[in-house]
């Protein structure tokens, strides 16, 4: 009898949970910022993977902020 590793659901539950708060999050901070129809664009890939969004969107727009003021 073969073994197949699965993941475990509670793993892939709390990712989903996870990356869904993601791309909320993403989403209403640009739309806080006024970051217009780019603040879709954030949310719906903040929505797909993580935490890439999430990096660049600091690296991008969070940062960028900051040293404008």
């Amino acid at each position: 009898m073969n073994e197949v590793n699965e993941t475990p659901l509670g793993v892939i539950i709390l990712a989903f949970v996870l990356v869904l708060i993601q791309g909320t999050w993403l989403f209403l901070d640009a739309r806080k910022r006024d970051l217009g129809k780019m603040a879709w664009f954030w949310g719906i890939w903040g929505s797909t993977t993580m935490p890439l969004p999430l990096l660049l969107y600091w690296i991008f727009v969070i940062r960028k902020d900051h040293h404008k003021s």
